[in-house]
């Protein structure tokens, strides 16, 4: 988004030029045409009101109205569950992370003390199990696996079950993720939804999308469709080192409300972040 600052330098004034420059940079920053007019004619409509005349002036306001998009405070995720263990689906498309934020996560609680059991209900993809293991012996923190191709119903409903049985603290279930336009997967996730709430009434607590911030305005696409799908939660932002494009970020909240909790900026495991709207903000103007 540095093409979005790039509007505000110089000694110009603040102009219809100014303006019509910032529109085209937000929409190439993959905030959306929609959430773009936006923007801009509230952009507009401050400067009017406010007489405001200098590019640096108008981009601080600019930055303070984007932080704002998101909310006063971001809803950060809650690892626990007073009645039981808490139930974190994780779904999302192939490529987009959706494994190795799995991973991650484990990795995190079980190092601040918490019991975790992953349960691999990706049983299409045999990668996905071998990966999601990788990151178990990793973590030090079971799993629940079946045979390639198995329910993953039964895989979800198995792991909650183990979990009570063994007074496990977390449960975080690795989901598939085929292309989002297949209408057998979405409604494998809704019955995936409905198996652990049936084994522990009011799971999953969490269910968190994945989003690859490199995919642009498909994010927003596979947003919608996704959340058609499941209660969605929150969304995990990945791959943001990657792009300067993360403006998805916003548009995806601006058009669905469903809040940004933790944003992937890199492989390790300190690189799966909560979600600051302010460094966000800075970062992509940066």
């Amino acid at each position: 988004m540095d093409g979005v600052k790039r509007v505000f330098t110089g000694n110009d004034p603040v102009s219809d030029a100014m303006f019509d420059a910032l529109e085209e940079s937000l929409i190439s920053a993959d905030v959306g045409v929609a959430t773009t007019m936006t923007i801009v004619e509230d952009m507009r409509a401050r400067a009017k009101a406010e007489k405001i005349v200098d590019p640096q002036q108008l981009y601080q306001l600019l930055k303070d109205e984007m932080v704002l998009m998101f909310g006063e405070t971001a809803p950060s995720v809650e690892w626990r569950n007073e009645d039981g263990p808490h139930v974190l689906l994780i779904a999302g498309v192939n490529g987009s992370g959706k494994t190795t934020t799995a991973g991650k996560i484990a990795f995190k609680l079980a190092n601040q003390g918490r019991s975790v059991l992953l349960g691999a209900a990706d049983t299409f993809r045999a990668a996905a199990g071998e990966q999601l293991g990788i990151w178990a012996e990793r973590a030090n923190v079971g799993m629940i696996r079946h045979k390639e191709g198995a329910d993953p119903g039964a895989v979800a409903y198995d792991t909650v079950d183990a979990a009570i049985a063994r007074n496990t603290d977390n449960v975080i279930i690795d989901t598939a993720g085929r292309l989002h336009t297949k209408v057998n997967l979405m409604e494998e996730l809704k019955k995936v939804q409905r198996v652990v709430d049936k084994r522990l009434p009011g799971a999953p607590h969490e269910v968190l999308l994945i989003l690859d911030a490199t995919t642009g305005q498909n994010g927003l696409q596979q947003a919608s469709q996704f959340t058609d799908a499941l209660a969605v939660t929150g969304i995990a932002l990945t791959k943001l080192d990657g792009t300067a494009k993360g403006g998805m970020a916003i548009a995806i909240y601006k058009q669905l409300g469903i809040p940004i909790k933790l944003i992937g900026v890199g492989e390790g495991v300190d690189d799966l972040q909560p979600f600051d709207a302010r460094q966000f903000v800075d970062a992509l103007f940066a």
